[in-house]
């Protein structure tokens, strides 16, 4: 990447989008991963979130690691969560590149990260209605795990519970996992980020000493 490129990727904002359901009934539940880590994100660097009636989303704007950022929680439940991502986008002309997308992942082991440049949706509704409004796979996301369901549990169901007490722990730790990565990527890329993030907490990444 030339000098020039990466001086306007740093100037160019950040929206970062997590996923849930709004509603305080649903605060806690699995499926609202996305949402709990940014607002630990927005918590960390004493951001506040406002409605932003034209988009249907909670909103934070400011500076992360030097970065313009905007934060985002759409209101519009999980499965419309597009609508509110297609208006932010258009209305704070954000290319793809810099929409980054947080949410929740049956096939990743509580405690565990995946970030990616781009992709499919891997059956997230959240994520397949952004992909059909922005017209686009190509951008990152980060995806956090929570378990597949024990026994014959629908993972439908289990998502929409909250998570166990003996998860709790592990979920906190992950969350705060999930604030570092999203910072690294703000300040280093996605590639850096995915060096770093995409292993088991605690664990070195390549090349590092242990």
């Amino acid at each position: 990447m030339t000098e020039g490129v990466q001086d306007r990727q740093s100037e160019s904002l950040a929206l970062i989008v997590g996923l849930g359901n709004p509603g305080k009934e649903h605060a806690l539940h699995r499926h609202n991963v996305g949402f709990m880590v940014v607002d630990a994100l927005a918590q960390a660097h004493g951001l506040r979130f406002t409605r932003n009636r034209g988009a249907n989303a909670w909103v934070a704007q400011g500076q992360i690691q030097n970065r313009a950022v905007l934060l985002a929680k759409p209101r519009t439940f999980m499965n419309l969560s597009g609508r509110a991502v297609h208006r932010l986008r258009q209305s704070h002309q954000v290319s793809p590149e810099q929409i980054l997308v947080v949410c929740d992942d049956l096939d990743l082991p509580l405690g565990r990260l995946r970030m990616r440049p781009a992709g499919g949706s891997g059956g997230h509704k959240g994520m397949q209605s952004i992909i059909d409004s922005l017209g686009t796979q190509s951008f990152p996301r980060l995806r956090v795990g929570i378990d597949r369901p024990s026994g014959s549990m629908d993972p439908a169901d289990y998502v929409l519970q909250p998570f166990d007490a003996a998860q709790r722990p592990l979920l906190l730790e992950a969350i705060q996992w999930a604030v570092a990565a999203i910072e690294c990527w703000l300040a280093e890329g996605i590639v850096a980020a995915m060096d770093r993030f995409n292993r088991a907490m605690g664990h070195p990444s390549p090349g590092e000493e242990t």
